[in-house]
């Protein structure tokens, strides 16, 4: 997965995304910016599932959806 242009966002632990190359902003909730942290180091989608089944009270199943629509907007977005 490509991660070069979400690699260069500013994000901080509210979920307040910044790309300085084109000024645009995002913001996420503490979930997305989990995911967010979590590709932008490198694990891939079923690392991140997993992680969220260990943090909050959600099925393997939901979280590997969930992930996987945040890395369709991600694309959507051209953030990956």
């Amino acid at each position: 997965m490509e991660i070069t242009r979400l690699s260069r966002l500013a994000l901080n632990q509210e979920g307040f995304a910044f790309d300085p190359l084109t000024g645009n902003s995002y913001v996420a909730n503490s979930t997305g910016a989990l995911v967010l942290e979590a590709l932008r180091v490198g694990k891939g989608p079923e690392e991140i599932a997993l992680h969220l089944t260990e943090g909050y009270e959600v099925s393997l199943e939901q979280a590997a959806l969930d992930v996987g629509e945040m890395i369709e907007q991600l694309k959507y977005l051209k953030l990956l």
